[in-house]
């Protein structure tokens, strides 16, 4: 892989890493005193046994990170970093990522180092429950409770108009 002269100035590039490997590049990279980001998305799941809520955090982005480095000079120091398989490139070049892209994701990450992907709801926007024994029930989202995952929606089903309390990860904006 070559590197162009000029190229001797600190950019975002994207790393490849082996799978399941991202935590220990990540932390490899940052050990060598690089700058990195690492999204991480926290989900939560349901235990398919009990039915209790399990949160998990995978990456936003499996088996890539974004690290800042001078490839001119630190190129082949990441490439041989454990935990990492290669350095995205393109006809034989590191291929460096706008710093516009990486605030971006920056933005994104809430006060616990999480990305957010939510569905920002507005009062009034048409919502499908999509999951669970109300699935595809047709709603209004009228208001977010205060634990930030639960919501209410307004059915209106066979001449019956009611509410309805159901976990926010359980709807979705209706399309059209």
């Amino acid at each position: 892989m070559s590197i162009e002269r000029g190229e001797d100035v600190f950019r975002w590039y994207v790393v490849h890493t082996n799978p399941k490997q991202e935590e220990r590049a990540n932390n490899n990279l940052q050990a060598w005193g690089i700058e990195t980001l690492y999204p991480k998305l926290r989900m939560r799941r349901y235990n398919q046994f009990t039915g209790a809520p399990i949160y998990i955090t995978p990456p936003l982005f499996p088996q890539y990170l974004f690290a800042k480095f001078n490839a001119r000079n630190q190129l082949s120091k990441i490439w041989f970093t454990r935990g990492v398989h290669n350095v995205v490139s393109f006809g034989g070049h590191p291929a460096s990522v706008d710093e516009e892209i990486i605030e971006i994701i920056r933005a994104r990450i809430d006060e616990n180092g999480f990305v957010r992907i939510e569905e920002n709801l507005k009062r009034g926007d048409h919502v499908v429950v999509k999951a669970g024994p109300l699935r595809n029930l047709i709603g209004i989202f009228e208001r977010e409770l205060d634990e930030k995952q639960r919501i209410v929606i307004l059915l209106e089903a066979i001449s019956y108009q009611g509410r309805l309390v159901v976990n926010r990860d359980l709807v979705q904006k209706a399309s059209g």
